[in-house]
């Protein structure tokens, strides 16, 4: 896979983690995967979770499109 398709991947996930975070989707949280954050740690701690995630994402691609892998 082409570095800069990963880097579009990356930016293109963490957008959508942070907008479902911001306007706290039922949908998203309540997906069998996601259902686990929020047994563990709450809908608000999962919430953070995923927006401390969705950022992660879009520091890695910043760091990846710096460093032109």
């Amino acid at each position: 896979m082409n570095a800069g398709a990963v880097v579009v991947i990356a930016v293109l996930s963490g957008i959508f983690v942070l907008v479902a975070v911001i306007t706290d989707w039922n949908w998203f949280f309540e997906h069998p995967k996601a259902e686990f954050f929020v047994d563990a740690f709450g809908r608000n701690g999962a919430r953070i979770f995923y927006g401390v995630l969705g950022c992660a994402l879009l520091l890695i691609a910043l760091y990846c499109r710096k460093i032109r892998v």
